[in-house]
Formats: C-alpha cells, structure tokens, sequence
C-alpha cells in the first residue's frame, strides 16, 4: 500500500465536500487526499498546435463517461481554455462550498478550467511558468473532484510549463494520450511530445491519428484526402500503442461551436466509433 493509498484510507470516511480536517493546513497533504479519490489520471498532448487536441480530449473523456466510468476532465489550456466552450458551459459559474470549488457539469462528466474564472472570453492571461504551477496546484487542492475512475488532462500543445507542471503534481501515478495528424510536421513534433513522457517517465498508452480521412456526408464512405497511416508507423517507429484514426466530419465543426460532443452527437458516424475502439485498450489498461 502507497503512502497515498493510507491516507486515502484515513480520509475516505470524512470526504464529503472538502478535504478532511487533517487535510485542512497542508497544501501537499490536501492535494494528495484529492488525487487519492481519482483512480486514473491521463494528459492529453500533441507536439503542435492545430491537431484537435482538445476535441480528442473533450470525446475521449465524453466517450468514458458513456460507458459508465466516473470521469472529469481538467482544462489546464492555461492561455487558450477551450474546454468549456466544447461542452457548452463557456457561460458557466462555478460554485464555491466551504472554501472548496465544485467541478460544472456536462451530464455525469466533472469540468474543470480557467476559462470559468475569467471575466470575458477575449482576455488574456499573460502569465510565467510560476503563476501557471499555482493556478494548476490550485485546480488539484482547491476543486471537490471526488471520486473519479479517470480524469483527463487538456494539456496545451508542446512540451513546456503546464504539462511539466501537472505531471510533476501528479509524480508517477500518470499515463498519457498522444495526438498527432498525418502530415509529418505533426509527427515530427508528436514524437517529441512521446520524447517528453519517456524522460518523465510516464507511460504512453497510446498515439490517435486525428484528421485520418475525410467522412463522405453523402455516402459515408471516409475518403483520404491527406495521406494516411503515417500515425500507425510514427507509432510503431516510437514503439507506442496505436489507438486508432479518427477521420474529418463536417458535423464536427458544428457540435464544436454548439458544445456538443461529436461522440454523443453523433454515435453511429465513423468517427464516434472510432473514439470508442479508442478507449478499450485505456480501459483495459485498469484492468476494468
């Protein structure tokens, strides 16, 4: 039993909506009661910007919580929150109890971003690498979580403070998902994001080739018109999983801008389908 694991047990009894009492003086302690209750914790990252990271963050979490495992998702986008605008709660107000912040809701999916404590969309947050560490340590310490199967982890693109950040919060007990699309300036920067978990020493369960082929809306049929299979090989090259690609839906632009995730939206496309072959090996990684 881990540390984590005995206090877990200490605590477990006294969680309601805030950490226990003997939580309530120490930053680290409380934070490790709050990950106690989170079972699996898995950043979403991708080399570059423009791959739909986040979309494959928002579907991957929506299409775990279908399947009936507790799930939230954590939106630490520090300086493009985009999270809350997929789900359609770019309007939401969070609600404070005892000191301690609850998540919003999309449905049984938990939601946590910077984005619900700005005060217009257009702001800015023109920040260095030591104010991002606490806004994140405070998205950990000061959020009623509760228990959680996974929560998922919208990392901006790149390698730098706020993926270094979370995984440093989250020490060893992380995995991670790595977003890439067929054109090889992606893959190039990709391998470098499964450079960054292997230093760290953090697992990779798995690559996604998003934008793999475009889905006909007349007849359904997913056309390549990008090349393809270049995530399977970058894949294999780098000795990481495959997950699966996720094929171009005009629909996808809609459900994005109306905060609907593609996956629930749209359960029998292609790409919906492939989201969900894309979680069996993550959930099969629990052992669930």
């Amino acid at each position: 039993m881990t540390p984590q694991d005995k206090h877990h047990d200490h605590c477990h009894g006294e969680r309601s909506n805030s950490a226990c009492s003997a939580c309530s003086q120490d930053k680290d302690t409380i934070m490790a009661c709050r990950l106690a209750g989170i079972k699996n914790k898995i950043l979403v990252l991708s080399g570059k910007g423009g791959v739909g990271k986040s979309t494959v963050a928002v579907n991957l979490a929506t299409a775990l919580s279908i399947v009936g495992r507790k799930t939230g998702i954590l939106d630490v986008d520090i300086h493009g929150p985009n999270v809350p605008k997929l789900l359609n709660l770019d309007k939401a107000k969070l609600e404070a109890r005892d000191e301690t912040l609850i998540p919003a809701r999309f449905g049984d999916l938990k939601v946590m971003s910077l984005g619900f404590l700005v005060a217009r969309q257009e702001d800015a947050i023109i920040w260095r690498g030591p104010l991002k560490m606490n806004v994140i340590q405070q998205f950990i310490k000061d959020v009623d979580w509760g228990e959680l199967d996974w929560l998922v982890v919208d990392c901006p693109p790149g390698t730098g403070d706020e993926p270094l950040s979370i995984a440093q919060i989250f020490k060893s007990d992380v995995s991670a998902v790595i977003v890439t699309t067929p054109q090889d300036l992606a893959q190039m920067d990709s391998r470098k994001a499964v450079t960054f978990c292997r230093q760290l020493k953090i697992p990779v369960l798995g690559l996604i080739e998003n934008m793999s082929g475009f889905t006909c809306p007349h007849c359904s049929k997913v056309v390549d018109i990008f090349k393809t299979g270049g995530g399977r090989r970058m894949a294999e090259e780098m000795d990481v999983p495959f997950l699966g690609s996720i094929p171009l839906d005009h629909r996808l632009v809609e459900t994005g801008d109306a905060g609907a995730p593609f996956v629930s939206a749209f359960p029998d496309s292609p790409a919906a389908k492939a989201f969900l072959q894309a979680i069996k090996p993550i959930i099969e990684s629990d052992g669930q």
